[in-house]
């Protein structure tokens, strides 16, 4: 950016308001730190009094305030056991508060940055004549499935009252941006009988149009396709900004760059040898089954490989189990993901697909076993293995039954068999994306391109 553009950002004010969730949060939070390196720019970030408790006292900018709405919605503990309640009190009772907010803040707004889920934040910024930028913290593949739902649905003789579970090995091709995809890969298979949660997504979609532009949590270049697909159909702006991991704050994590002595899971992985360890996280939102657990457990035990588990509630019954002072497995329950995947020793992630643990995976080069459960992750998978090929399908989408344990074995040998051909060539993608994750995050790399332009473009040009 020049300097007159530097000198108008000073009077620039910047609301954030994510949806109130981890994998919603994290990425928001990340992007207003990039911001926040755009010297005089004032970031105000905004979430429930429940989530300022839970992340208030993390390390952020100056130039980034924490703000809080009262818990108008129910608790983030447990709130996958009601998942259509939980989404329905984020669109029926956040939007108040938040308005109300907006008029005890002591500095013009520039610009409302809204998880594109936030629809009355759109509502909110047209009637009040301030630009919302909706950010998207899924796939972009993800987006132009649901933008083009009707389409799908229209393709395939449906309504939404329809069950989708008999049409799943069906292809589908008149997705634009989108390679060939089956039904089972749809990211609305999941929730195909929950019409009110589906409902709610698709208010979402609609109410994106009227946003003044788009941002992804993605890189250009790994998404190609379905951002040039969408900026010829959209009436706004796209910035791919990602990935919004924070990467920014990120250091040599070798042995020799970084100082592990002090945690026991880094001084583990330090003694192993080079991609020879399986990292395993399956999210913190839904739960995996008791059966299904024991299950990856055995399997994991039976293949050979060294594995580091974060099992989170499930990880003392799981440590006992493991003997953690053995050769093969250490089992925590929270670890520093992005530095783990990093680490020389990891070789492989088997993950739940989540769009941020994706995007950690690509940065650091590590090829994946997928284990999609809901929603997103069940089109990410399918991005993984078809589109990126970088991963390995070890669940297929739908299935009721638990994966067994000689399975996992066997799928988890495939991936960590270093002198293995498949294995060899997953590496070669996975490291090949890597390099062009680190050019658009690089300067004048993609990524941060688009940032400066939605930066002169969207916050300082509301100014002007």
């Amino acid at each position: 950016m020049g300097r007159d553009d530097m000198a108008a950002i000073s009077s620039c004010h910047v609301v954030a308001v994510p949806y109130p969730g981890r994998g919603h949060i994290n990425p928001m939070m990340n992007l207003c730190k990039l911001l926040s390196s755009y010297q005089g720019l004032i970031i105000t970030f905004v979430v429930t009094e429940e989530w300022l408790g839970f992340i208030g006292s993390d390390p952020k900018p100056s130039n980034i305030r924490l703000r809080s709405i009262p818990n108008v919605i129910p608790s983030e503990v447990g709130r996958g056991s009601d998942f259509a309640g939980f989404i329905e009190a984020v669109y029926t009772k956040m939007g108040d508060p938040f308005e109300q907010l907006l008029d005890r803040l002591d500095q013009p707004i520039s610009c409302i940055i809204a998880d594109t889920y936030l629809p009355w934040a759109v509502e909110i910024g047209n009637r009040r004549r301030i630009p919302v930028a909706s950010l998207w913290t899924m796939s972009p593949a993800v987006f132009s499935i649901l933008h083009h739902y009707y389409l799908i649905m229209s393709t395939l003789h449906l309504t939404a009252d329809d069950d989708l579970s008999d049409r799943r090995e069906e292809l589908l091709d008149c997705i634009p941006g989108i390679t060939s995809i089956r039904v089972r890969d749809l990211p609305i298979i999941s929730i195909s009988k929950d019409s009110k949660v589906l409902s709610r997504a698709l208010e979402a979609f609609q109410c994106v149009r009227k946003a003044q532009c788009l941002m992804f949590t993605s890189f250009y270049e790994l998404d190609t396709h379905p951002i040039d697909a969408l900026r010829a159909k959209l009436p706004f702006p796209i910035y791919p900004v990602g990935p919004t991991i924070p990467y920014m704050s990120f250091q040599d994590t070798s042995p020799n760059g970084t100082d592990h002595s002090q945690v026991d899971y880094f001084k583990w992985l330090d003694s192993r040898p080079r991609c020879s360890v399986l990292y395993v996280s399956l999210g913190s939102f839904l739960p995996v089954s008791g059966p299904q657990m024991d299950e990856f457990f055995l399997g994991l035990r039976w293949s050979g490989v060294h594995f580091l588990w974060v099992a989170r509630g499930d990880a003392r019954r799981l440590q006992e189990a493991a003997m953690i002072n053995d050769d093969i497995s250490l089992v925590v329950p929270w670890c520093d993901q992005l530095r783990v995947l990093c680490h020389p020793s990891i070789g492989g992630f088997l993950t739940h697909c989540g769009w941020n643990s994706t995007m950690e995976s690509v940065f650091a080069g590590v090829p994946m076993l997928t284990f999609p459960l809901f929603w997103d992750q069940i089109t990410i998978a399918k991005s993984i293995i078809e589109d990126w090929k970088v991963g390995i399908r070890l669940k297929n989408v739908g299935e009721e039954n638990v994966v067994k344990s000689d399975e996992i074995a066997r799928t988890v040998h495939r991936l960590m068999d270093l002198d293995g051909d498949e294995s060899k060539e997953l590496r070669r993608r996975a490291r090949e994306l890597q390099e062009f994750c680190k050019r658009a995050i690089s300067t004048g790399g993609s990524s941060i391109a688009s940032l400066d332009t939605f930066v002169r473009d969207v916050v300082i040009g509301h100014n002007d």
